[in-house]
């Protein structure tokens, strides 16, 4: 580890205060609540002696009423007649697509319970994120609609065909228009559908419109280029990368499948090749791309323009009017990042987060001049999953409010509460006859509707997928629709007057259209889940240069309008995005990547900044934005945060999602503003303390790490010169003394490596694992005492430069003094399955033990609750239960009903109140993995068993296998010259070694 370096997980822990101090001296939060248990049980601890012992029995301690309480009895109830597919034990795999994705949908007796990316498939085929891993959870939201309604009414799906049929003919009769209103449709499929509807229909047309919108980017690869697309971005090509404000391996646009790629130069293979690409990030937040970057400067939204006006002059010799002259760490940095990417043509970029037209145009030529296209950035294959014209709504809601419009659909569509005036689009539409939406749930949209013909879950669906330039998902049914609910297409097809079914609407499409020339058929597609066509040859691409000076005039003055005393960036946050999911309880309770906040969204502000302003942890500020709308959000203090930025997160604040979703933060989205045709998503802001406290659920240092050696971090051209002298043994260079017997392991030992240059924060494992295991949501409150349950979690430490380290050496641009420069490592932490486990020397009763393979076990039925394991873990990586979460009604939001849990995976036994678990490797793969290879008559492979965090992470940075297996994967990567243990020098003996990170900084 670099000497100079300072490790710390939140400000608190920095500054030692003393809530931190007091709370981080008992190993628990609150003791064990004995005297509930007691009155739950008849007793209390007044309890005359005789009684009491008579009660308990003279062996046990109290807390065993808690871990013991009688099971009820589950009768399992034969199959009739068994379907043929389905075999009680085993599971069934479908192919499907997640927003366009292909995935697989993992099902035990007819329940879908888990999604994995498909292997075969390709481009991402490797991992998926948190909200793929979580969407599960949405088939059996109890918040969804049961049938159609009509009037606020239950109404038959033939009334409501009726009523429908009638709107749409008087509109027609009357020349009025009719509009469908929708997120980005990439599905052929649906856009056949709909073009059908049309042709019946004349006046029917298609708005496409995204909550968070990308139209900027659209735009200016029209007037660049003449392409009005997305590029689909190759950052596996890159060795410099350059970001302004986009957060690529978090949210914007693809960032599952720019993380495969990113990490392609970044991982132990690319490194043991002495290759390793250099990102360099300018943004105003920290985000989880920026936690990731090599060098990363902060500057304010206001200057994310001038910066790359700068950047093309230094690039190309020109002299573009409104260069960057006020930010002097970003313009000492911009000489180099310039001199990095000349030197690097070809295999260069440079991505630009904002929906500016003018800021896109501009970074069009920056890489047009790093001769990027055709091979760093692909417009002949572009990317279809964000289409939204932000123009087109604005016509639309002009078009209503003029009376033309006589009926409007609106599918996967809630424009009443991510549209940033959402008065307009009310006044709109109550001048609309009709308005019907396709919504699985009376949101926000749907309930000032008419009618509402609720749609299938995608698990439900037929359907497809076309995410970019010659690749296309197929969507197939894993469940019959659970409640009274029918496709959106299919309800199109049948008011268009076509009889069809939408499966044979589907295959015929694809019969006749997309498979025309190909080798596969319809079962193929089936069976594989996707159909790749091949890629277009990518193209070179030129650009006015003469036109930039009224793009660069353009950029001044938008600009000069954002600059002011507080700028505002929103964000979508890595959990919830757009807010479509915020009912998922799974995903309103994973930690943030870098701030590890839960069930809530902040105004994230830098610490120096926040001090100015008067405001400290927990205070509530006021903040007001350009048009006078305003909310109190509890505040942030952000290290790495721009001076005089705040930023908050989208997707919070829904006030008709559901019980878990409803009221839980505030909604951001009416800061946003049009501007020129395109939302923007920074803005001008004023904040103003308000009065009060509140408490965020924040995890990160409920685990605090004592100032102990826990990370090991390098530098490129360190690991070049030396590759392993970050990774040293403390054994090599220490005696031991061991208190355990040795036991030979002949047969199997289950071990895993965790790349820490590969592992991105994100959380998708976390979820994966919550999941798999069926691991409890415990809501905000319980957060709050330190209760949340995942048997993973991915610690995020914060570094500081003790020494003042420069980034040249001609200026030192890493000025502490305003918690701008901080560097970011995450660590994904979970039961180490220690040879010598300090749990299993202390459990009285032998419910944690070791087993033959080398994983330490839990045996729920022995626990009752000690927690002498969790005290005794040097890891903090042992999770007690403090309530029955399944069946309390105190978790009632969130998977206590009978319907929810049908997500639940019956290979994986829930925990009761008083027991204690923790990460078993998934050790239900492992068996499973082991009875298959047993059923062939053959050795187990490696690969043969994945566990669901592994799985699930697209940036491969969890390699899990058999460390009697000279081949396997996990035993190469841990005889790479960066692997460390943690904490190895208390001698327990870690069965997970961790690669020291590397980053590739400019060496001073």
């Amino acid at each position: 580890m670099d000497s100079n370096k300072k490790y710390w997980k939140g400000l608190e822990e920095l500054h030692q205060t003393p809530a931190f101090v007091s709370k981080s001296k008992g190993e628990f939060a609150e003791p064990i609540p004995v005297e509930d248990v007691l009155n739950e049980a008849g007793l209390s601890t007044k309890t005359p002696r005789r009684d009491f012992l008579k009660a308990l029995g003279f062996g046990l301690g109290a807390v065993t009423l808690a871990a013991c309480e009688r099971t009820p009895v589950h009768k399992a109830v034969p199959y009739l007649i068994k379907p043929e597919e389905v075999t009680p034990g085993i599971p069934n795999f479908y192919a499907s697509s997640f927003k366009g994705q292909s995935v697989l949908v993992r099902t035990r007796e007819g329940r879908p319970i888990l999604l994995e990316a498909n292997p075969e498939a390709v481009g991402l085929n490797c991992g998926t994120d948190a909200a793929a891993q979580a969407s599960v959870l949405d088939l059996y939201d109890m918040s969804k609609l049961k049938g159609p309604k009509f009037n606020g009414a239950d109404i038959s799906w033939d009334e409501l065909d009726t009523h429908v049929v009638t709107a749409l003919d008087a509109a027609s009769a009357a020349g009025k228009q009719i509009r469908i209103v929708a997120s980005t449709i990439n599905s052929p499929s649906t856009l056949a559908a709909i073009a059908q509807f049309s042709a019946k229909y004349p006046t029917a047309r298609l708005v496409e419109v995204d909550a968070v919108s990308y139209s900027g980017i659209i735009k200016a690869n029209q007037h660049s280029f003449g392409k009005a697309v997305v590029p689909h971005y190759r950052f596996d090509n890159a060795d410099v990368i350059v970001s302004v404000a986009a957060d690529f391996i978090g949210t914007w646009l693809s960032g599952e499948e720019h993380t495969q790629q990113y990490i392609a130069n970044r991982d132990y293979k690319s490194l043991q090749n002495g290759k390793m690409s250099r990102h360099i990030q300018f943004e105003g937040g920290m985000s989880l791309t920026g936690s990731n970057a090599d060098v990363r400067i902060a500057i304010k939204p206001s200057e994310e323009g001038p910066l790359l006006i700068a950047l093309y002059n230094v690039i190309t010799g020109g002299s573009l009017p409104g260069a960057l002259s006020t930010n002097q760490k970003a313009q000492t940095a911009l000489k180099l990042v310039a001199q990095e990417l000349q030197q690097a043509r070809g295999r260069a970029v440079v991505v630009a987060g904002s929906n500016d037209m003018a800021i896109q145009t501009l970074t069009n030529a920056i890489n047009v001049a790093l001769q990027s296209y055709g091979s760093t950035i692909d417009l002949d294959n572009p990317s279809y999953q964000h289409k939204g014209d932000d123009e087109a709504f604005a016509s639309f809601l002009a078009e209503a409010n003029r009376g033309d419009v006589d009926a409007v659909f609106f599918l996967d569509s809630n424009p009443l509460y991510d549209y940033p005036n959402a008065e307009a689009v009310k006044e709109a539409l109550s001048k609309v006859k009709f308005k019907l939406s396709f919504a699985d749930r009376e949101d926000e949209t749907a309930s000032e509707s008419e009618a509402i013909a609720p749609n299938h879950n995608f698990l439900e669906s037929w359907g497809d997928a076309h995410p970019r330039g010659g690749y296309y998902t197929i969507v197939q049914p894993t469940i019959n629709p659970v409640y009274n609910t029918r496709q959106a297409e299919h309800s199109l097809l049948l008011w268009a007057g076509e009889k069809t079914d939408y499966y044979t609407f589907v295959k015929n499409n694809w019969e006749q259209n997309i498979l025309v020339g190909s080798t596969k058929t319809w079962k193929d597609v089936l069976q594989t889940g996707f159909e790749y066509k091949g890629d277009q040859p990518a193209s070179t691409y030129s650009v006015d240069a003469a036109a930039l000076t009224t793009v660069a005039n353009t950029i001044v003055a938008n600009s000069k309008a954002l600059a002011g005393e507080v700028e505002v960036q929103l964000y979508q946050s890595v959990a919830l995005k757009d807010g479509k999911q915020a009912n998922n309880a799974y995903l309103q309770e994973l930690p943030d990547p870098v701030s590890k906040v839960t069930w809530d969204n902040y105004a994230a502000i830098n610490p120096k900044f926040a001090e100015s302003l008067g405001l400290g942890e927990n205070s509530l500020v006021t903040v007001e934005g350009e048009g006078g709308y305003k909310v109190v959000l509890p505040v942030l203090m952000q290290p790495g945060q721009a001076m005089g930025t705040v930023s908050i997160a989208l997707g919070y604040g829904r006030t008709k999602v559901g019980k878990a979703g409803n009221n839980v933060g505030q909604n951001a989205y009416p800061f946003a503003k049009l501007v020129n045709g395109t939302l923007q998503f920074n803005t001008t802001a004023k904040l103003t303390k308000a009065s009060g406290t509140y408490e965020l659920a924040q995890t990160q240092t409920h685990h605090t790490i004592e100032g102990r050696n826990v990370i090991r971090e390098t530098t490129f051209a360190q690991y070049k010169e030396n590759p392993g002298h970050n990774a040293g043994k403390w054994t090599d260079q220490h005696k031991t003394y061991d208190l355990w017997n040795k036991y030979e392991q002949p047969g199997h030992k289950w071990v895993m490596a965790i790349d820490l240059n590969a592992c991105t924060g994100c959380g998708s494992c976390i979820v994966a694992c919550n999941v798999e295991n069926n691991i409890p949501v415990v809501g905000r409150d319980e957060v709050r005492r330190r209760r949340e349950m995942h048997w993973m979690r991915i610690d995020r430490y914060y570094a500081i430069e003790q020494d003042g380290q420069s980034y040249t050496k001609e200026d030192d641009i890493r000025d502490l003094d305003d918690m701008e420069s901080v560097s970011v490592v995450h660590q994904p932490m979970m039961c180490q399955h220690c040879e010598h486990a300090p749990c299993e020397t202390v459990c009285p009763v032998l419910a944690t033990v070791h087993s033959s393979e080398g994983l330490n076990h839990m045996a729920y039925n022995r626990c009752f609750g000690t927690r002498y394991c969790a005290n005794n873990c040097p890891y903090k990586v042992r999770r007690f239960n403090w309530f029955n979460y399944w069946n309390d009604s105190r978790f009632d939001n969130y998977l206590n009903n009978e319907f929810t849990q049908l997500v639940l995976n019956p290979d994986v036994v829930s925990r009761s109140r008083g027991v204690m678990e923790k990460c078993s490797m998934c050790i239900q793969r492992i068996q499973a993995g082991k009875l298959k290879a047993k059923m062939e008559k053959r050795q187990l492979r490696d690969g043969d068993i994945t566990l669901a965090c592994g799985s699930a992470c697209s940036a491969n940075a969890i390699i899990f296998g058999d460390a009697n297996d000279p081949n396997s994967e996990v035993s190469k990567a841990l005889k790479n010259e960066r692997v460390y243990y943690v904490l190895e020098e208390i001698n327990v003996q870690p069965g997970i070694g961790y690669m020291t990170k590397v980053r590739n900084t400019y060496e001073a």
